[in-house]
């Protein structure tokens, strides 16, 4: 272990907002809106304001899955939230999502809109309204609720534990990274083996479990995450997690799903808004004004 200064924590801690590295801007210890400002509404009954962070792709990958099977309710509109600006704390967001994180959808099917917050949330909610990508089998199900929150409260090692000292933090420092490496690596190993016997995540069915792991841990083993992060933990390894990725990366709702609302990388698979599926072919951002 290398050397570095031991801290003491003070007895009552106070916030600092210098000492928060490179999201120090936004990062807060308090909840609630910093600004006024009403969010935009589309044509669809299904409204989500979002960005392709792993978690927001889950959803535009859900709805896109949906719509090539054929259910048609499914269309919707996505409206790009930059959280790097503090889109998040606008008024209008916070009223969807009191946490302030990207996604969250508004169902305006009923008579009354429907607020869902929380990816794993909002796929259970989609899963259930089209009767879709979720087992009714008791036993089936129960294993595509269990790898469903096993991605909830795992990725947390992942984004903000890894991803965070190994990519982010203002200094590098020995400990944290080693310690969530290893975590990492653990859930890597759980995966590979869940894989090694199964074709997707949670048996025989393609399921919002995988839909769900996919943008974390196949984006992971992609190297897309957290710079040389694939070479870093050997990724190359997991060869069952590999194979899987592939698969998912293949289908062409994944595709699509994966570019909504995405404002890095290749222009080409940038889609800034999506509000109909015309948009894949003329992208939003040339054809509309995006919300500043």
């Amino acid at each position: 272990m290398s050397d570095t200064p031991n801290y003491t924590p003070p007895k009552v801690w106070t916030w600092n907002k210098e000492n928060g590295g490179k999201f120090a801007s936004i990062n807060r210890p308090i909840a609630g809106p910093t600004h006024e400002k009403e969010l935009p509404v589309g044509k669809h009954p299904l409204q989500l304001y979002s960005l392709a962070t792993p978690n927001g792709q889950k959803v535009t990958i859900m709805l896109e899955e949906l719509l090539a099977l054929g259910h048609k309710g499914a269309e919707y509109d996505a409206w790009l939230i930059k959280i790097g600006d503090g889109d998040q704390f606008g008024s209008g967001f916070v009223s969807v999502n009191p946490n302030s994180k990207i996604p969250a959808l508004m169902d305006r099917s009923g008579a009354k809109p429907i607020r869902v917050f929380e990816s794993g949330a909002i796929l259970t909610y989609l899963a259930e309204k089209f009767g879709a990508l979720l087992p009714t089998d008791p036993a089936a199900r129960a294993e595509c609720f269990s790898w469903l929150f096993w991605q909830m409260g795992s990725a947390p090692y992942l984004g903000g534990g890894f991803g965070h000292f190994y990519a982010y933090a203002p200094t590098k420092q020995e400990y944290p990274i080693d310690r969530f490496s290893m975590e990492v690596k653990r859930q890597l190993d759980v995966l590979d083996r869940q894989l090694a016997d199964h074709e997707f995540i949670a048996g025989k069915d393609y399921t919002i479990a995988d839909i769900a792991i996919l943008p974390w841990y196949g984006g992971l083993v992609k190297g897309w995450l957290y710079g040389d992060s694939a070479t870093f933990l050997s990724v190359q390894d997991y060869k069952n997690v590999q194979r899987w990725t592939d698969q998912l990366l293949a289908r062409p709702a994944v595709k699509r799903g994966r570019m909504v609302n995405r404002v890095s990388g290749d222009p080409a698979s940038q889609l800034h808004e999506r509000h109909d599926a015309s948009d894949f072919d003329t992208k939003t951002q040339d054809k509309v004004a995006t919300p500043a």
